[in-house]
């Protein structure tokens, strides 16, 4: 099977590279010639524009998009739906907004071309090694590729939620529910930090990860960012809010559902860009752990 694979990125390379390891023949699509010649090196065929790429898919169409939500995915959708024909089918897996997957869905529906929104979880390491995906819309074309997405995916990690937009909007959700545990974790090591005691944080970390209620794939991250940058003198606690925290404290005041928590930790990630303080140093550390996000290190940018 074929699949065109828009944006090589930290995710879409990764993710590039687990379909190709499954056997899926991937083409990847860049403008970047960087991306195009680092997946090159892997002996993966590449092109620097969408149509080139359908042009070179043959059969049954499948172009599977990894690209930043928002004005980019709204052009690159906009052109797909130009260049693709009846029963083609389009996956976003990036963090569109559920509404606008809707949307599309639709629009894609009129022309007979079937289309997946994808709530991709897992960071860097799930893209390469085992992915979380909540996969919403067209039911005929998730049974066409369940085997991929079950193959890329962590065991229990891949689900069909329904209806299209149901996919991002369980991501949208998961993001939030991201954003009130890393801000959780990062007021209690801030705590541990200023109490006057001498804790080893990666230790401390390190021990909170075995046996302890609160043990789990932050936790790893947190021991392991400690042992990179002991006590985080070298980060700036910058933390940039991307869009599924608001939506989801949007969503939740249109339901009529109380969620406090992810609301003041969205509120806390858009303070940061004004003040500093050692809790937000551990959520940048943590971001950049799972997901590569840049952190601002004191004297330099690590991108």
């Amino acid at each position: 099977m074929e699949v065109g694979l828009v944006g090589l990125g930290k995710m879409g390379f990764n993710l590039a590279l687990n379909l190709y390891e499954h056997g899926v023949q991937v083409i990847g699509c860049d403008p970047s010639d960087e991306a195009r010649k680092k997946l090159n090196k892997e002996g993966i065929q590449t092109c620097s524009c969408i149509k080139s790429l359908v042009e070179k898919l043959s059969g049954k169409r499948i172009i599977w998009l990894m690209v930043p939500s928002g004005e980019i995915t709204e052009s690159c959708i906009s052109e797909i739906k130009e260049l693709l024909k009846k029963d083609d089918i389009v996956i976003d897996a990036g963090n569109s907004n559920y509404k606008d997957s809707m949307r599309r869905a639709m629009e894609f529906q009129q022309r007979g071309i079937r289309f997946l929104d994808v709530g991709t979880s897992g960071g860097i390491a799930g893209a390469r090694n085992g992915a979380c995906l909540m996969i919403g819309g067209d039911r005929e074309a998730y049974e066409y590729l369940e085997e991929i997405f079950q193959a890329i995916s962590e065991k229990d990690g891949c689900l069909y939620t329904g209806k299209s937009g149901s996919g991002h909007f369980m991501k949208m959700i998961h993001n939030g529910i991201e954003y009130g545990m890393m801000q959780a974790i990062g007021e209690g090591f801030q705590v541990l930090e200023k109490s006057g005691f001498d804790y080893n944080l990666a230790e401390v970390a390190k021990n909170w990860n075995h046996g302890s209620v609160i043990r789990g794939w932050l936790m790893e991250l947190a021991q392991k960012q400690f042992m990179l940058h002991p006590g985080l003198k070298d980060i700036k606690g910058v933390v940039a809010a991307s869009g599924e925290a608001k939506w989801t404290v949007e969503t939740a005041l249109e339901l009529e559902s109380p969620v406090p928590i992810i609301a003041l930790s969205l509120m806390i990630r858009n303070s940061t860009l004004e003040e500093d303080n050692f809790s937000c140093k551990v959520v940048s550390a943590l971001r950049n752990g799972f997901g590569g996000h840049s952190y601002v290190s004191l004297g330099e940018e690590n991108k």
